[in-house]
């Protein structure tokens, strides 16, 4: 077997490798979006942390909740926080929801799907 050809074969593999670890990686994020655990925020433990509160239905909020992921896999500081979990509705009148999705950081408070808006609020 030539040189060429064991180099595509291997390349091919890696593709083939690479492209089922993304579909896997999204498909998990995906199942992830959809879970609605109860969230408890303690009273003094999430000044440091991004609060993102969506629901699972919304297309707005789907279309950034990957991004919103991944950064908390990097930086674990974002409490994520589905709305469709009636045990969590309280935090509509406590933190004043309007609509979903709205992330809010300390004093900072955004709702809406711009990625650099939401860079900011995240720190990316």
């Amino acid at each position: 077997m030539t040189l060429i050809k064991r180099v595509g074969k291997a390349l091919a593999v890696i593709v083939v490798v690479l492209a089922v670890s993304g579909f896997a990686g999204h498909q998990y994020v995906n199942h992830v979006e959809k879970q609605r655990p109860v969230v408890t925020l303690a009273k003094h433990k999430h000044p440091e942390k991004v609060l993102f509160f969506y629901r699972d239905d919304c297309p707005d909020c789907q279309s950034i909740f990957h991004q919103i992921y991944w950064d908390n896999a990097i930086s674990h500081n974002i409490v994520l926080i589905n709305m469709n979990q009636s045990q969590n509705r309280h935090y509509i009148q406590q933190y004043q929801l309007t609509s979903v999705p709205t992330l809010i950081y300390g004093k900072q408070r955004y709702t809406g799907t711009n990625q650099q808006r939401i860079k900011q609020i995240v720190g990316d």
